[in-house]
């Protein structure tokens, strides 16, 4: 019960203990143990403190925004948007009063309306089926298979989903464009061309390009958790290898993959620059509308469209929570299922038919997670005559000779390593106090978590849309404006999307901690935060470093918070530099996306070195 509380557990331990001591020693050590009771206490409020002036201020301000119009309460903004078919397609017509027959027709009918709303709904879940579909064998293989670079493969499926988004759809231009890779290797087959950009399927396949490896890694965990044993006993009583796989293997399944379907679902609905780089205007969701909305200063619409979204997502997010805590899979004291070999043992129907399956599925793979990032490094070193590094002189140049008002690479590049390490040193040691916090035993807790999870279901673009209305803009304090500036309202963004990253590695390490160890150290007079930091981090060093890895590649890749808070500054990140070449030529978007890959994947390459398996989320 001492891992309940933070006070009274010290037992008298830091009092005076010789004579010899000077009172000044005396004094400077009731004073470090005064500290190091308080620790934890003081780290926590101002975790509060920051995460209410970063996050939920911004994020309050937004909501005045759309209720508060002229000066005035009012709700209009959210009805007129709830009544409009453009937004809400046909279901709109149920609010102004249409029949419901009438409406279920229509909805029915082929040609209906979704609805910008409806839309973004409607891609959100053909990416979460893509990406299920895409991830579930890619489970089967790693969970079942023994073969070399297993380890490997597995810590590179989280890769994809840090990879920065822009960066990907990069890569999805160098591939599925009119001048890409698909097009040349089917015009060296004699076949006609194809053009996938600007269309649903590109956006869907990007979307599973970024959350089929997030399947797949939740589904492994929870696969290679399944107790030989419990088949053994199936199988003893004369199951079937399907049979033992549907009643005991696929039950144990089901929660990951759901948890693995709810979060794309969450991601891809609140998709912005996937969208904005593959689909355009006329595939927009509801977060381009809202950036749209933005840029042309309609503040109430966009925050009324905004607060909608975020409502669905909170939503589907806090049942997934619901569904998180009734289903954990604990994978303590099983003997997990033998993993067979890959090359086939006979050459039987029934060991070639699921290599089979694997070898084809193998090839989709290489097409939808390989070729975008082969594609964009090979477009980069590409030109009219062969191969070239003119892409990167471009660069080069644009550095020394372009004007003011364009976009500097170097300073991009900049730019963003300055954002990634100050967000880096604000996420880091919030998410650790928030483990801390949402893994002691009290009552609330899993509000706790729910809460400081937020930022998971909030867009960026309401995130920076928040601070630009709350902090940029400045806030009045009496007769003065405390205003920040577009540098410093960045690296909150940052770090308000990085630090649930960390909580979710770090927590999880927490959890496992043997509790005996800190009661030990507290019966010995250890304050908490002493036991904390002698003892708990310690023990979770790997999972606090990988913490550390993914809040910096979130922060070097983060660009829907950026793009709203960059505007009319000079603040351009890497990936907002991407956005602003890929307008104007391919090819050096190409090449700044390689930079933005090499950084990227630098920084998280401690993940496999430090972070092993353990890395929770």
């Amino acid at each position: 019960m001492a891992r309940d509380s933070d006070g009274g557990a010290d037992g008298g331990g830091g009092g005076s203990t010789g004579t010899a001591n000077s009172p000044s020693r005396e004094r400077g050590r009731t004073v470090r143990n005064t500290i190091e009771r308080r620790a934890i206490v003081g780290l926590a409020v101002a975790t509060i403190a920051l995460l209410l002036g970063i996050f939920y201020y911004p994020v309050a301000t937004v909501f005045i925004d759309s209720v508060l119009v002229d000066g005035r309460l009012t709700g209009r903004v959210f009805v007129s948007i709830l009544r409009d078919p453009f937004y809400l397609g046909e279901p709109a017509r149920l609010l102004a009063g249409e029949p419901v027959g009438a409406v279920i027709e229509s909805v029915l009918s082929s040609d209906r309306r979704l609805g910008v709303i409806g839309f973004t709904a409607y891609q959100a879940a053909l990416s979460t089926v893509t990406s299920v579909a895409l991830g579930l064998p890619a489970a089967y293989l790693l969970a079942r298979f023994e073969f070399p670079g297993r380890r490997t493969l597995r810590s590179l499926t989280i890769l994809p989903f840090v990879l920065p988004s822009i960066m990907v759809g990069v890569g999805f231009v160098a591939t599925f464009g009119r001048n890409g890779t698909l097009n040349a290797v089917l015009g060296a087959l004699g076949l006609g061309q194809v053009n996938l950009l600007f269309t649903l399927e590109a956006v869907v396949i990007a979307h599973a390009f970024y959350n089929a490896p997030l399947v797949a890694r939740v589904t492994t965990a929870a696969w290679e958790s399944v107790d030989a044993s419990a088949v053994e006993t199936a199988r003893s009583l004369g199951a079937s290898p399907v049979r033992a796989f549907r009643d005991v293997v696929a039950p144990q399944l089901y929660p990951s993959v759901l948890m693995g379907a709810a979060l794309t679902f969450v991601f891809t609905f609140s998709t912005f620059p996937i969208v904005l780089a593959l689909g355009g205007f006329q595939l927009a969701t509801v977060e381009v509308f809202v950036y749209r909305l933005i840029r042309d200063l309609e503040y109430a619409e966009a925050a009324a469209l905004a607060l909608i979204e975020l409502g669905i997502s909170l939503g589907l997010l806090y049942a997934y929570l619901r569904y998180e805590a009734k289903h954990t899979v604990r994978s303590r004291g099983i003997r997990p299922l033998p993993r067979r070999p890959l090359t086939p043992p006979s050459f039987s129907v029934r060991e070639l038919l699921p290599r089979l399956g694997l070898a084809v599925y193998a090839v989709v793979a290489l097409a939808v997670f390989v070729a975008p990032i082969a594609s964009m490094v090979l477009a980069s070193l590409s030109g009219p005559e062969g191969l070239t590094l003119a892409n990167y002189q471009f660069l080069i140049d644009r550095q020394t000779t372009g004007a003011a008002f364009q976009v500097q690479p170097w300073d991009a590049v900049r730019n963003s390593l300055l954002f990634g390490v100050a967000s880096l040193a604000v996420a880091l040691p919030m998410g650790v106090v928030v483990a801390v916090l949402t893994t002691r035993d009290y009552r609330g807790r899993k509000l706790v978590d729910a809460v400081a999870m937020a930022p998971l279901a909030v867009s960026g673009i309401v995130v920076g849309l928040g601070l630009l209305r709350g902090l940029v803009f400045g806030v009045e304090v009496g007769d003065t404006r405390l205003a920040v500036g577009g540098g410093l309202a960045i690296v909150a963004a940052h770090a308000v999307a990085g630090y649930p990253f960390v909580v979710r590695t770090v927590a999880p390490g927490l959890e496992g901690v043997d509790h005996t160890l800190v009661e030990s150290a507290r019966a010995l007079g250890a304050p908490r935060a002493r036991a904390l930091l002698d003892i708990e981090l310690p023990l979770v060093w790997p999972a606090v470093i990988a913490g550390a890895a993914f809040a910096f590649a979130i922060s070097i890749g983060e660009f829907s918070a950026t793009i709203v808070l960059a505007s009319g500054t000079n603040q351009f990140t890497m990936p907002i530099a991407i956005e602003r070449f890929i307008g104007r030529r391919l090819g050096p978007a190409t090449a700044m996306g390689v930079v933005l890959l090499v950084v990227t994947s630098a920084s998280f390459l401690l993940i496999d070195r430090l972070g092993g398996d353990d890395v929770g989320f």
